[in-house]
């Protein structure tokens, strides 16, 4: 139960990790964390004294209509920390895409970091690339930054973007074919 505690958590982060950065914005309240969590990997390993479970190989976990691949998914009961890495991709057809090398959610903290290559992609609005996403469950903060990441035990070291500065294209709305009132 506490397993499952967890990872509705990790999915009930995704839309808010991306949303502070279109102007569209999602409502924070629609994350689908009522919905049934699945789970395919090639392997799972628990750890009953260290009370962990771990998924590895392709793991892919499914919540509505968020989507999450990995190489490894880690919940850490003890930690209160849920640890994805290896190319993850958090995904939505509402809100869009998140990628990076590594993520972690802290549910004491209520803290969502995205590490690595980070890339938050809403086709057709924004793209906006940097090195480390970290968005504040509570207040629905976020701060993009493209420093280099110092490695630890809980996530790889990753490179900085050129400069140190984050990157981002945003497309206007395309203008529309009717004419304004009051023209011929």
């Amino acid at each position: 139960m506490r397993r499952k505690t967890l990872l509705l958590a990790f999915f009930a982060m995704a839309p808010a990790a991306w949303a502070p950065a279109w102007s569209a914005g999602l409502p924070l309240a629609n994350r689908d964390s009522d919905k049934p969590v699945t789970i395919t990997a090639d392997s799972q390993d628990f750890d009953i004294k260290a009370k962990t479970v771990t998924y590895k190989g392709d793991v892919k976990a499914v919540q509505g209509e968020i989507r999450l691949r990995a190489e490894t998914m880690k919940a850490d009961q003890v930690a209160n920390k849920i640890y994805v890495s290896g190319k993850v991709v958090v995904d939505s057809p509402t809100s869009g895409t998140a990628t990076g090398d590594n993520a972690i959610y802290d549910l004491n903290s209520k803290l969502v970091t995205l590490s690595g290559h980070v890339v938050l992609n809403k086709t057709g609005q924004a793209t906006m690339r940097g090195s480390l996403l970290s968005v504040n469950m509570v207040t629905g903060k976020a701060q993009l930054t493209a420093q280099p990441v110092v490695g630890s035990g809980e996530q790889a070291a990753a490179p900085g973007l050129p400069g140190g500065r984050v990157q981002g294209v945003f497309t206007p709305k395309p203008a529309s074919d009717s004419k304004p009132a009051g023209s011929n």
